[in-house]
């Protein structure tokens, strides 16, 4: 009779392997098996590709990086001062009352900025300009030496790198050239639609300009622009309505190329000087011409394309949702590098939207994979993340992204999440193993729920309110191979199934 009372029992119910019964476990994972254990999965024991060599007359990585960090002084300089004089004691970085950045007034693009007085203080410290202090502090966030949350400051990891880790200094920079829009932000008499446009079409003009390898006239620019943007408005099937007036020709003068009468010329000067003002391209006499950095980083977001086309799973031309469905079963190292191939094939703007909007689906896999696609994503996805932390369904998954974001230690960062949160995810999660992973495991998962018992897991599990409690449950129930607590467990479905206690 004892055998049918559920049993107070740990949650540790599968004997844990030796070390070297876990490695040839792996092994097989790895050969026959995605990170949910299905069948099918790609293997990673494929031949590796050869290193893709830079094109002829690409400086060494060292001379790359030399000129990264020259043409970032000013900013490494600001990132220094905010360090010794925003920050009162180790370990932390709080500013002062009136120091404190106006998020709550300011645009976005504003927020994390310097107060008048700050700024002067630096400035004087520093011997510039307010203005250029002001340039070097926006420069200094963007390229990720310094990082504001809220109300405190503190200097970035790459900052404490930027003298010996000549990558973390291009990966600094090239975070500061995917920002260009914002280190020098379009007019305001500009329209806002068009703006957006011009943004989303420079990769190509970028492209371009590295394949050309030399010079290029800014009428031929101006042309490229005007048919990019007549493509993006026809993908996105723009068909006004009504009589329309025949479209102005130009007659040939790129001076007045428009797409639909928008001053396409004021756009592609204000492009061409943001480009500038991050050193990624030079123009004079009626040309522009890549930096050897600018070179440099639009060949490697080429070649993280062409990796991906020649990937096995070959994302970079899906939506996210098929991506993350076709990243489901590749290992994560795998998984990230096809992120980091579709998150340069596109504006960060348009795919961090994306990847939220595959992660409000049903499919509790997908939020996960997305939330993982926004960890390569960095910086650019702080605020969409922040604006879905009151959405139910991704409200934990978004707390632990912007945990890790501000740098909480790794073990501690679930600590981020109520009780009822961390229930919440648990359910989640497996969700997601009992439609893709197999049985064991759903049982293995079992050893991360936040509680210490079986019965503590059914009782909160009832109350928690995911949308998958009974399959989860039910599917636990099938899987476990303790009658007795798969009793209980079935139990436990049909209370929450029937709204019983």
């Amino acid at each position: 009779m004892t055998s049918r009372i559920p049993r107070d029992s740990r949650l540790h119910l599968v004997r844990t392997p030796s070390p070297r019964a876990e490695r040839r476990a792996e092994a097989e994972r790895g050969q026959g098996r995605g990170p949910l254990g299905g069948p099918g999965a790609v293997t990673q024991r494929r031949a590796r590709r050869p290193a893709p060599v830079p094109p002829e007359g690409t400086p060494a990585p060292a001379e790359l990086a030399r000129m990264a960090r020259a043409g970032l002084a000013g900013a490494v300089r600001a990132a220094r001062w905010a360090e010794n004089a925003l920050r009162p004691a180790p370990g932390t970085a709080r500013l002062s009352a009136a120091d404190r950045p106006a998020a709550a007034t300011a645009p976005p693009c504003a927020a994390g900025a310097l107060s008048d007085a700050a700024a002067e203080r630096a400035a004087a410290a520093l011997d510039v300009t307010v203005h250029q202090l002001r340039a070097d502090w926006d420069a200094a966030r963007l390229a990720g030496l310094v990082e504001v949350h809220g109300t405190a400051a503190r200097p970035g990891w790459r900052l404490r790198a930027w003298d010996r880790d000549d990558a973390a200094v291009l990966r600094g920079w090239v975070a500061l050239f995917d920002a260009w829009s914002l280190v020098h932000p379009a007019p305001a008499e500009l329209p806002p639609a068009t703006v957006a446009e011009t943004v989303e079409a420079i990769p190509q003009l970028l492209s371009f300009l590295q394949l050309s390898a030399g010079p290029v006239p800014v009428p031929q620019l101006l042309d490229l622009l005007d048919q990019r943007v007549r493509e993006l408005r026809t993908e996105r099937c723009e068909i006004p309505y009504g009589p329309q007036e025949e479209p102005r020709r130009t007659g040939g003068d790129p001076g007045t190329a428009h797409a639909d009468d928008v001053p396409l010329a004021e756009l592609l000067d204000w492009a061409l000087r943001a480009l500038a003002a991050v050193d990624a391209l030079t123009c004079a006499d009626g040309q522009a011409t890549l930096t050897p950095l600018g070179s440099w980083a639009v060949w490697v977001k080429l070649e993280q394309i062409c990796v991906a086309a020649q990937s096995p799973a070959g994302n970079i031309e899906q939506s996210a949702e098929d991506m993350l469905r076709g990243c489901a079963r590749l290992r994560p190292n795998a998984a990230r590098a096809e992120y980091r191939a579709w998150l340069a094939a596109r504006d960060a703007g348009s795919a961090v939207t994306e990847l939220l909007d595959a992660a409000r689906g049903e499919d509790a896999l997908l939020r996960g994979l997305a939330f993982e696609a926004l960890r390569v994503v960095g910086a650019p996805a702080e605020p969409d993340v922040r604006a879905v932390v009151d959405v139910a369904s991704l409200r934990p998954y978004a707390l632990l992204w912007l945990a890790e974001h501000e740098g909480t230690d790794p073990e501690d960062v679930h600590l981020v999440l109520t009780r009822e949160e961390s229930t919440w995810l648990w359910v989640d999660t497996a969700a997601a193993v009992a439609d893709h992973g197999e049985a064991e495991l759903l049982v293995r998962h079992l050893e991360s729920a936040p509680q210490p018992t079986v019965p503590a897991l059914l009782d909160e599990v009832r109350t928690v309110g995911h949308p998958r409690t009974v399959q989860v449950l039910v599917a636990l129930a099938a899987a476990h191979p303790d009658p007795a607590l798969a009793k209980a467990v079935r139990r436990a479905a049909f209370q929450v199934h029937t709204g019983g206690v």
